[in-house]
């Protein structure tokens, strides 16, 4: 029988009266990761019963929108390549390699 572990990531979310995020802070001690600070969190989770995603998408008040694109374009991009590892597509990982550079353009995010 093989070994088995398990690993925990976790999340916590301090929210304001309106229950806006004010403050995120995750954990994940297997990357050593200890209640670290974030200002956005986007969290997908494939939902097999129903083959639909489900998604958590938060950010807090004082997320400056400048640091909200390069987040989407970082994002972008980190999906691309997860596209082609998980597939081996090349030729539509490129393509999506291609909108984010056209995204990075547009919001002149590059040089």
């Amino acid at each position: 029988m093989a070994n088995t572990s398990t690993s925990e990531i976790k999340f916590i979310v301090q929210l304001d009266e309106n229950r806006v995020p004010e403050k995120l802070h995750w954990t994940a001690q297997d990357g050593g990761v200890e209640a670290e600070e974030s200002k956005a969190i986007m969290l997908s989770i494939w939902d097999n019963k129903n083959k639909e995603t489900l998604r958590i998408d938060l950010w807090t008040k004082d997320m400056p929108v400048d640091e909200m694109k390069v987040f989407f374009h970082q994002t972008l991009v980190a999906m691309s390549e997860t596209y082609h590892r998980a597939t081996a597509d090349e030729k539509m990982a490129a393509t999506m390699k291609d909108f984010c550079d056209y995204f990075a353009e547009k919001l002149e995010l590059k040089a």
